[in-house]
């Protein structure tokens, strides 16, 4: 399988601006044409860019993010999405501002599993959300 590498933007409103989020999921690198944008709130997953998006990965690729909160606003709908890509789909997912949220060994590293499963679990991870 290809290791295809995503990545996901969201703002929540016209004012914030993407240029940040952008620029890191380039500089990891993330090609320009398998970036999905969402320009609305994170309080539920029912979002174009991201549905498209999620409809496009399959086993193997790669979901790069630039923070958690930008994966959505709910920690238990991030908690589920986390388990179904990761779990299920088997896509690995990378938060660039928190390195502890890189899935990309999982498989192959039981401690990794366990400290992302472990940061995920701590209330500390969400306290912006």
């Amino acid at each position: 399988m290809q290791n295809t590498v995503y990545g996901y933007i969201r703002v929540s409103t016209r004012e914030q601006n993407e240029a940040r989020q952008k620029i890191a999921l380039k500089n990891f690198p993330v090609p320009e044409e398998n970036i999905f944008m969402d320009r609305q709130s994170g309080k539920d997953f029912n979002r174009a860019a991201y549905r498209k998006l999620t409809g496009k990965m399959k086993a193997e690729n790669v979901l790069v993010i630039h923070s958690i909160d930008r994966l959505g606003r709910n920690y238990e709908e991030i908690l589920e999405q986390w388990r179904i890509l990761t779990r299920e789909r088997h896509v690995d997912i990378v938060v660039l501002d928190m390195p502890l949220l890189d899935t990309r060994n999982r498989g192959r590293d039981l401690t990794g599993t366990f400290v992302v499963d472990l940061v995920l679990q701590s209330p500390s991870c969400f306290t912006y959300l």
